[in-house]
């Protein structure tokens, strides 16, 4: 990830910088850490130049070091932008947490909306959009009044949902994503919003979408409980994550933070938090989500049916 705040404000410091980018380059990560640190003696207040040195000292094997370069990160830039809590979680230096930090999820996609596309579909093997599109439509054919596409990115699972929604809405956490969205005219409403805290005061919609948008939240009790109010009865719900591989710790939660710092979550978590929200699996399916660093990464998609409400007695 590019640092939000690439110079430390100090020319001399940014030049040793630069050097130390240029031996970390070039395999020796040791001498880069060395180098970087003597540039945060002339700007120790650059919470991103610590948070590099962390990632420096690291590939060094030095855990230590850089669990505490991180912790300095974290305490210049409480909102952490760059993700030091959650290079701190990683290597057993910080407790689990439920979710990552907002602020890095927001400045992560910020970054990434004007390459987004090209990256993740024209360079990884992105088809999550075709594959929920075929299993919603495979569930229930036909049209839907309200469809809401939760973290909807730039826009390429709305694509396949505008032909079969009357109504389409849209939100996501990065304003830059949400400007690319908006460029293709297929939404009829698009808000910024933080899954981790999310609220929907519209009309109850019939179909609800969330492609690979559960690896950047973490629990989702709260969303799922936030999507079962959003729905009519008999809604649709159609989403995606990773899956979390036998042997992958969870601490007993059902999802795991991964070095590439997104979530994966098992299916018998996924089941467990559907049926607490009042929903029904209709369809579960295994699939390759997209590819990192030519590694196929393993994911389901599930359409879920929000139950109807026993009668009153």
């Amino acid at each position: 990830m590019k640092p939000f705040q690439a110079s430390s404000g100090d020319l001399t410091a940014d030049r040793r910088a630069d050097f130390a980018e240029m031996l970390g380059a070039s395999g020796d990560p040791t001498a880069a850490a060395e180098l970087l640190l003597g540039a945060l003696e002339l700007a120790p207040q650059w919470s991103a130049g610590w948070f590099r040195l962390g990632e420096m000292q690291e590939a060094a094997g030095q855990p230590d070091q850089a669990a505490q370069a991180w912790a300095m990160a974290l305490r210049l830039e409480p909102a952490d932008r760059l993700g030091a809590a959650l290079k701190l979680q990683l290597i057993g230096k910080a407790p689990a947490a439920a979710g990552p930090p907002s602020a890095f999820v927001e400045t992560l996609f910020d970054q990434y909306a004007a390459t987004f596309e090209e990256s993740l579909v024209g360079k990884l093997g992105y088809r999550m959009p075709e594959f929920l599109d075929q299993a919603i439509r495979s569930v229930r054919p036909g049209r839907f009044s309200l469809a809401v596409d939760l973290g909807c990115g730039t826009g390429l699972m709305g694509e396949r949902l505008r032909p079969i929604a009357d109504r389409l809405e849209g939100c996501d956490i990065s304003a830059a994503m949400l400007k690319q969205a908006r460029a293709k005219c297929i939404y009829d409403r698009l808000v910024k919003a933080d899954l981790q805290d999310f609220a929907f005061a519209g009309p109850k919609a019939d179909l609800v979408v969330a492609a690979d948008v559960f690896i950047y939240v973490g629990a989702l009790e709260g969303i799922v409980s936030t999507v079962a109010g959003m729905l009519s009865e008999d809604g649709l719900f159609a989403f995606s994550v990773e899956t979390l591989a036998d042997g992958e710790l969870a601490g007993g939660n059902g999802f795991a933070l991964r070095p590439s710092r997104r979530y994966a979550h098992s299916q018998g978590y996924v089941r467990d938090v559907l049926a607490a929200s009042g929903f029904s699996i209709r369809r579960l399916e295994g699939t390759v989500i997209r590819h990192d660093r030519r590694e196929p990464i393993e994911g389901f998609a599930v359409v879920a049916e929000k139950r109807p409400r026993p009668p009153m007695l």
